[in-house]
């Protein structure tokens, strides 16, 4: 799987934010229940990307969760960064200790080469892009 489960939830709670609020606070509750993710995970998630710079915290009554930037400049290789998925491109394909210099793996160079492509993709594909694309998919299930 290439999205480990806090990389899903991150992207879910992150296009949410994007799709229904933009730059206001939403609660995590909100968020957890309309994404349908564990509270408790949810709260994990989002402390990430507070660290991360990808999202904004507030406390009190009028307080909660927004993105940090715009949805624009909030990428998919951002969020694996924030979450701590994104290391798991950097290793061997079949799990060798080490692969590189003179103990190559057999599949290096063809990794290597989906690895820059798929590095290329996670890094031009936005929140935005994301968000949109949720909205256009619930606004066509709406019509049917």
């Amino acid at each position: 799987m290439l999205f480990t489960r806090p990389c899903q939830y991150a992207i879910r709670a992150l296009a949410h934010l994007a799709s229904h609020r933009g730059d206001q606070f939403c609660r995590a509750q909100e968020i957890a229940q309309a994404e349908e993710i564990p509270g408790p995970f949810l709260a994990t998630v989002l402390q990430d990307l507070v660290r991360g710079g990808l999202v904004k915290s507030h406390k009190g009554p009028r307080g909660g969760f927004c993105l940090a930037r715009p949805a624009e400049r909030i990428t998919l290789s951002q969020i694996m960064e924030a979450v701590g998925s994104l290391s798991g491109l950097s290793q061997c394909a079949i799990g060798l200790e080490t692969c590189s210099g003179d103990m190559l793996c057999p599949l290096h160079d063809q990794w290597q080469e989906v690895r820059q492509r798929l590095m290329g993709y996670l890094e031009a594909v936005t929140v935005a892009d994301m968000a949109a694309a949720i909205t256009k998919k619930k606004t066509l299930a709406a019509r049917q």
